[in-house]
């Protein structure tokens, strides 16, 4: 497993792990312009695009993980934990955030197992499904 920084050569393999893209056009924009920005980090197995995240430093002045995403064949792996802690090391001695819909049990569990801790709520943004916010109380590095 490969953690690196994705590039816009890597837009159609962020595409074909994205399991909205394929019938949303604005998912692929979105990808696109996080590719732009320089804010999408992926993981490679043996070479092939398996998940890729998203950190922006747009909540608040604070760090969120914005989109943390593991292709159908690699789910179960490990590659989402990996994204995550890949991104609490680049937030070392700051906030990092992240939310997910209250139906989304997966994500909850992972993000839990990860260190995060509930933060609050978001109503009227999917319709009868909450967005749970999310803290991890991220440690700085030692020197």
């Amino acid at each position: 497993m490969r953690i690196r920084p994705a590039d816009e050569n890597d837009f159609v393999a962020l595409c074909a792990v994205d399991t909205v893209a394929a019938a949303d056009p604005k998912r692929r924009d979105q990808i696109s312009g996080w590719l732009d920005a320089g804010c999408c980090d992926l993981v490679e197995l043996d070479g092939a695009v398996a998940a890729y995240g998203v950190l922006t430093r747009h909540f608040f002045g604070n760090a969120f993980i914005d989109m943390l995403m593991v292709g159908s064949a690699h789910r179960r792996k490990g590659l989402g934990a990996a994204l995550i802690a890949h991104f609490q090391a680049m937030c070392a001695g700051s906030k990092l955030f992240t939310s997910t819909n209250m139906s989304n049990q997966q994500m909850q569990a992972l993000l839990v197992r990860a260190g995060f801790r509930p933060s609050g709520y978001i109503d009227n943004l999917d319709e009868n499904d909450p967005e749970i916010v999310f803290y991890s109380p991220v440690q700085p590095v030692d020197a």
